[in-house]
């Protein structure tokens, strides 16, 4: 079974929006899907309460009094992870051991890049050796402007894939507030989004 993890140290990033759009599109394939929440926020959880019945369904991966994942029941083949800000130390660890790829956000901001860019280097140490892959995320992204530019240089010194870029558009937001995803609705409303995203859940099938 598959699991995706969505982490960025960093609070603010768009965690919630690419972890929930990432089950919506597993969800749109015919996948038995899973998304778990293990930041205390529970923004994931609260977006699977807004979910309609007639959308694809997603359920919820909870968690024990511990905040320890439970195991995922007979059927599931697909699991999204949404983290928490701060992910470190032991918890990192365990999630790790979990995922088959790890997607991590980053927003065209200098403050976002360096604080990331720790983070970025513990993930490489700890996947080193191992069937993880990882790949960045561009959020909040217009090609046109110079912290585009920035943000493409610092990550071509990383040695790590950008499988995708994402605009800045309320769809994200409208979508969420109803509990849907780029996936539950006709694709021309959105296209531009889904082409966009095409690298990513390319990047996401290759395993």
């Amino acid at each position: 079974m598959p699991v995706v993890l969505v982490a960025n140290p960093k609070g603010g990033v768009g965690k919630s929006t690419l972890a929930t759009n990432i089950a919506g599109y597993f969800a749109s394939q015919g996948h038995a899907v899973m998304l778990g929440d293990i930041d205390r926020q529970q923004s994931s959880r609260l977006w699977l309460g807004l979910r309609p019945p007639a959308a694809a369904p997603i359920r919820s991966w909870d968690a024990n009094a511990d905040g320890d994942l439970l195991k995922p029941p007979p059927g599931t083949t697909h699991a999204v992870l949404d983290s928490p800000a701060g992910l470190h130390g032991k918890r990192l660890k365990e999630v790790l051991a979990l995922s088959d790829a790890v997607v991590v956000p980053l927003q065209p901001s200098i403050f976002d890049i360096y604080a990331t860019r720790d983070f970025l280097d513990r993930l490489a140490e700890r996947t080193a050796g191992t069937r993880t892959r990882v790949g960045l995320v561009g959020m909040r992204v217009d090609a046109r402007t110079l912290a585009a530019e920035r943000l493409r240089e610092f990550v071509g010194q990383l040695g790590l894939p950008v499988v995708a870029e994402l605009r800045d558009t309320q769809n994200y937001v409208q979508l969420a507030a109803r509990g849907l995803t780029l996936y539950d609705i006709a694709p021309g409303r959105v296209q531009r989004d889904l082409e966009q995203w095409q690298p990513l859940t390319a990047w996401l099938d290759a395993r």
